[in-house]
C-alpha cells in the first residue's frame, strides 16, 4: 500500500491536512474501483474464481480505509478554519465501504405473492426464515460485538453512536417523529385490510381483535400489500386497468422500460446515462448459463462514468417503477461525480432513498402512464382528473401498480436498526436487547408499528430479522 506519513506536528497543520486528503482521494479512486470491479464479476458470473478475486480486493479495501482512517483520527481539527475540511476527516474516520449484496428468496417470493392457499403461504415464509434468519443468529452475535469494537476505536460508544453521526443532525430524534403525524392514517390503513383479509380467510386465521398474521400480507417481509390487490381492492365493480398486461400487449422489452426513465430524466432538465451505463450494465438475466446474483442495485464504479445497474427485468409495473428508482441512483451519481470521493454518497443514509422515492411516485402518478400509453382515457371518469375530488379509474390503478403500495411499506422499514436511533428505546448495539431476546423484541416491534405477529411459535434460537436483507447486509438505514 502506498503510504504518506508526517512529523507530529503536522497533525495541527491544515495545509497539511488538505494534502493528506487530496492524496486520499486519488488513491481511493483505484481502490475502490479495483474492489468494485471484483465485486461486480462475481455476483454478474458467480464462480469459486470471481468469490476469491472479490474477497481479496475486499480484504485490500478493508486495509486501505483502517489506514486512512486512523490518520484521520490523527488531526486535531479544532483550530481548522475550512469547515469543509473539518467534514471530510470526520467522514473519512467513519468510512465503512462497498456495497451490500445478498440472494433473494427467488420462487418462495412467487408463491408469497400469488398464492392464497394459508397452508402454502406459511410453508414459503416459515422455510425462508429457518433457511436464512436462523443460519446467521451467533454470526449475527459476532457482528454487533466486532461492530462496537470498530466504533469504540473511532471514538463512539457504540455502533449506534457512529450510525446516528452520519446524519449529522442534533434533532435527529424529533427529526423522525414525522411518523406519529403519519400514525392515524397508517391505522386507518391496518383496519381495512384487516377486515378485508379477514373477509377472505375467515376468524379461524384473523383475529379482528388482534394482529395480521404476518403471512397473508402477499410479501416475503409484509412490507407492502400490493400483491394481495384481489383481496382487499375498493369499488371492487370498478376493475382497474391492468398496466403489467397493457405493457406486455404493447411488446414492452427491458430496453424501453430503462429508456422511458431515461426520458423523464432528461425531460427535468437532468444529465442523461453515459454510453458506458448501456454498455456495462446487467438490465435482464443472461442467458448464456452464468450464475447471478439478482438483487436489484445501482453501482458506482469511482471511475470516470462509470455506472451501472444490476437487475434482472421483467416486463411489469412493479419493475418499472424500480428501474426509475434504480435510475435515480444513476442521477445522483452522475451530480455527485466531480466532488472528493468522500461526499460521492447520499448526504445522509436516507436521503438518496428518499430522492428515489420521490421519483417513483412521480412515475407513477396518473398523468405519467397516461402520457406513457400505460393507462386509457376510455377507461377514466369524472373522478379521474387529478385535481378531481373522486376516487375514479387511475386511482384504483395506482393501487394495483404501486402508488398506494409505497403508502402501505412498513413504516419502519429498517425495525432492528432502528433501535439504534432512538437512546430512550431498548437498543441492541448498547446491549440493552440482549442477544437471547433479539427475536422477541423484533415481534415486538412490528406489533407495535405495523400490527402485525409472526404465524407461529419462536424461540431464542430463530431470528427473524435476518431474513430481511438490509439487516443481514449491513444497511443502516431509515425509510
Amino acid at each position: 500500500m502506498v503510504s504518506i506519513s508526517f512529523p507530529a506536528d503536522d497533525f495541527y497543520n491544515e495545509t497539511k491536512a488538505k494534502i493528506f486528503l487530496q492524496f486520499y482521494d486519488q488513491t481511493a479512486k483505484v481502490v475502490l474501483n479495483q474492489f468494485m470491479e471484483a465485486t461486480w464479476n462475481y455476483v454478474t458470473n458467480i464462480t469459486r474464481k470471481n468469490q476469491e478475486e472479490m474477497l481479496h480486493k475486499d480484504m485490500e479495501r478493508s486495509q486501505f480505509m483502517i489506514y486512512f482512517g486512523i490518520r484521520a483520527c490523527l488531526f486535531k481539527v479544532a483550530q481548522f478554519q475550512d469547515q469543509d475540511v473539518k467534514r471530510m476527516l470526520r467522514k473519512l474516520q467513519n468510512r465503512q465501504g462497498g456495497p451490500a449484496q445478498g440472494r433473494a428468496a427467488g420462487e418462495l417470493e412467487e408463491v408469497m405473492a400469488t398464492s392464497r392457499n394459508k397452508e402454502e403461504l406459511l410453508w414459503a415464509w416459515q422455510g425462508w426464515r429457518d433457511a436464512v434468519g436462523r443460519q446467521i443468529r451467533t454470526t449475527f452475535e459476532h457482528y454487533v460485538e466486532l461492530s462496537n469494537k470498530a466504533a469504540q476505536l473511532n471514538g463512539y460508544k457504540d455502533m449506534g453512536a457512529l450510525w446516528r453521526s452520519k446524519y449529522e443532525s442534533d434533532t435527529l430524534k424529533q427529526d423522525l417523529e414525522l411518523f406519529q403525524e403519519l400514525r392515524p392514517l397508517y391505522l386507518n390503513l391496518h383496519t381495512y385490510m384487516h377486515r378485508a383479509l379477514h373477509r377472505h380467510y375467515g376468524p379461524e386465521l384473523i383475529d379482528l381483535r388482534g394482529p395480521i398474521p404476518a403471512h397473508l400480507q402477499g410479501n416475503m417481509w409484509a412490507q407492502s400489500s400490493v400483491n394481495i390487490l384481489d383481496l382487499v381492492l375498493p369499488f371492487p365493480k370498478k376493475i382497474p386497468e391492468d398496466v403489467t398486461k397493457i405493457m406486455k400487449g404493447q411488446h414492452w422489452k427491458s430496453e424501453k422500460m430503462f429508456a422511458d426513465s431515461e426520458k423523464f430524466f432528461t425531460s427535468l432538465g437532468l444529465l442523461p446515462a453515459p454510453p458506458s451505463f448501456w454498455k456495462k450494465s446487467m438490465l435482464t438475466r443472461p442467458t448464456d448459463g452464468r450464475e447471478v446474483e439478482c438483487h436489484t442495485s445501482a453501482w458506482n464504479f469511482y471511475l470516470d462514468d462509470d455506472f451501472r445497474i444490476k437487475k434482472c427485468t421483467e416486463v411489469t409495473i412493479e419493475d418499472l417503477l424500480s428501474i426509475f428508482h434504480e435510475m435515480s441512483h444513476i442521477q445522483y451519481f452522475l451530480q455527485y461525480k466531480n466532488l472528493s470521493i468522500i461526499f460521492c454518497e447520499g448526504a445522509n443514509p436516507v436521503f438518496e432513498e428518499a430522492v428515489g422515492s420521490v421519483i417513483t411516485l412521480s412515475a407513477s402518478s396518473h398523468k405519467h402512464l397516461l402520457n406513457i400509453g400505460l393507462l386509457s382515457l376510455k377507461h377514466q371518469d369524472s373522478g379521474d382528473e387529478d385535481q378531481g375530488p373522486k376516487p375514479g379509474a387511475a386511482a384504483r390503478a395506482r393501487w394495483g401498480q404501486g402508488s398506494r403500495a409505497k403508502l402501505w411499506e412498513d413504516p419502519r422499514g429498517r425495525l432492528l436498526t432502528v433501535l439504534t436511533l432512538f437512546p430512550e428505546d431498548e437498543k441492541v448495539f448498547d446491549g440493552t436487547i440482549r442477544k437471547d431476546i433479539y427475536n422477541q423484541e423484533w415481534w415486538n416491534l412490528r406489533l407495535k408499528y405495523q400490527g402485525l405477529c409472526s404465524p407461529v411459535p419462536h424461540s431464542a434460537e430463530d431470528f427473524d430479522p435476518g431474513a430481511k436483507f438490509h439487516i443481514s447486509a449491513d444497511v443502516p438505514y431509515i425509510w
